[in-house]
């Protein structure tokens, strides 16, 4: 008896049944990623008001890059964001890029007009500790435990009027929201700003501190 017949029209189907998968998930994945993108710079469009905005996408459904520019003349000049995003879309590729990722990523750059006071960093130590950013000067800055919210983070600082700052920022917003790291890099008369798009509301977590490195630069 020949079996090659029943052997081939199961494995026909399965393939098919596998092609309308991935195809499936490949839809849905880009739906869920445009959906982040829009709220995340819609977010950030409404706290910055820009005057002008320019978008370049970074391999289509996997990430935006940004230059936003405030509408008036002021203390800021440009505001960098680049939102980086998981491959909801690619089903086989998903598993590696969540161990190398983990999260979906949003980098801002704020660059003022006047010199910042000082060098400061408030990152958080879980990010710290897993593929954070090395600080170039930390070994020059002082170093304190602080607890924001519920998440711990160290708070690196030059000077005492830079600790002062950023305390009295955290005073005033006790929840960090979204935010996982702050720089202060005066040489460069910038603000980095590192935040987590899936930990809550964007422009919550970015427009009291946006409003804070405009008046450190004021």
């Amino acid at each position: 008896m020949d079996y090659n017949g029943y052997v081939t029209v199961p494995i026909f189907f399965l393939m098919i049944m596998f092609t309308c998968l991935i195809t499936w998930g490949l839809y849905r994945g880009v739906r869920h990623n445009r959906r982040i993108l829009l709220s995340v710079f819609n977010a950030l469009i409404a706290v910055i008001k820009p005057h002008d905005k320019e978008f370049t996408s970074i391999g289509g459904s996997v990430g935006c890059h940004a230059r936003l520019y405030p509408r008036e003349q002021g203390p800021v000049s440009r505001v960098d964001a680049t939102l980086t995003l998981l491959p909801r879309h690619s089903w086989l590729y998903m598993p590696v890029s969540f161990l190398i990722m983990r999260y979906d990523r949003l980098f801002i750059t704020v660059h003022v007009n006047a010199r910042l006071p000082g060098e400061g960093h408030l990152i958080e130590t879980r990010y710290a500790r897993f593929r954070g950013p090395k600080i170039t000067n930390g070994w020059k800055l002082t170093r304190d435990p602080v607890t924001w919210g519920h998440h711990e983070f160290y708070l690196y600082y030059e000077s005492y009027k830079v600790r002062d700052l950023m305390y009295r920022f955290l005073r005033e917003n006790p929840d960090p929201g979204a935010i996982r790291h702050i720089a202060l890099v005066p040489e460069q008369r910038k603000g980095f700003v590192f935040i987590l798009p899936g930990e809550g509301p964007v422009g919550r977590s970015f427009a009291p501190l946006y409003d804070w490195l405009s008046t450190l630069a004021a």
